[in-house]
């Protein structure tokens, strides 16, 4: 089969070098509309060629691996593919993506979500292994086509990855504790930080706690401005509830409660008893 990738940043890019492996793939092309991108995608072999809008509507399946503004618009434009042809977005919210699939290609389209990714961005940031053993989401699976549903599938089982199932909405609702929220926070604490302390300071006595906290706030601001608008009302919800227990943590140093203090943070540790 022949894949087209839409995006060839971090994403579309690993993507890329992971489906060029799989043998039934015979070809791998893609498409961006930053021109550096795709001659930087070419360069480092993400892909086999670089093609124009109208030759990816000829592949066999079509990754949309750009944000969720841009995945909708181009679905919007994918409405004249052949009835065979397989879209699978990669987009980190899926509700209103869901929402928007034009009726006419709504069996297309396989609505997906891999739970993976760097802080990095861009083809420079393609990593062969980024999808291997990582756990990828499909939404809504019984409104696509059966050929569809099993070809998103093989593809994803043949990059490594472990597939799960869930409504839209849901997913949503989950992905905003589960990732959207971690970003809020390595923000609001790269800004708390650089709003008390001098760079020197910062340098001298950052270890390892606060370099991982802050590490996600390298991420793309341009990409997570979409994520939190796409989402805004379950991340509200999900900060709430971080505020809250932010509240108690405060509330139990304030009274010196020592004791509770510590039976808090042991009952969050079961958290990696899951993990």
């Amino acid at each position: 089969m022949i894949v087209g990738i839409v995006g060839l940043g971090l994403m579309g890019g690993s993507l890329g070098l992971a489906l060029r492996s799989v043998p039934q793939v015979n070809r791998v092309v893609g498409y961006d509309r930053n021109p550096h991108h795709s001659a930087e995608a070419l360069e480092r072999r993400l892909v086999d060629a670089i093609v124009s809008w109208e030759e990816l509507k000829r592949c066999d399946v079509i990754f949309l691996a750009i944000p969720v503004e841009g995945i909708i618009k181009a679905l919007h434009d994918l409405t004249d593919i052949p009835p065979r042809t397989t879209i699978i977005d990669l987009g980190s919210t899926k509700a209103k993506i869901v929402d928007n699939i034009p009726p006419k290609i709504r069996k297309n389209v396989v609505p997906a979500h891999p739970m993976t990714g760097t802080e990095k961005f861009g083809p420079s940031a393609a990593l062969a292994n980024l999808y291997r053993d990582k756990i990828v989401v499909l939404c809504d699976l019984e409104k696509s086509g059966e050929l569809q549903r099993e070809t998103a599938k093989a593809l994803f089982k043949a990059i490594g990855m472990k597939i799960v199932t869930m409504d839209a909405h849901e997913h949503d609702r989950h992905a905003a504790y589960i990732s959207h929220l971690p970003h809020a926070i390595s923000y609001a604490l790269a800004n708390a930080v650089m709003a008390q302390e001098d760079a020197e300071n910062i340098l001298i006595l950052a270890a390892g706690g606060f370099r991982d906290m802050s590490r996600l706030a390298k991420s793309s601001p341009i990409m997570w401005e979409e994520i939190f608008k796409q989402n805004r009302g379950h991340l509200l919800e999900a900060m709430d509830h971080f505020e809250e227990e932010l509240r108690v943590c405060r509330a139990l140093i304030m009274g010196e409660k020592w004791e509770d203090l510590r039976n808090w943070m042991e009952e969050a540790q079961k958290l990696h008893d899951i993990l």
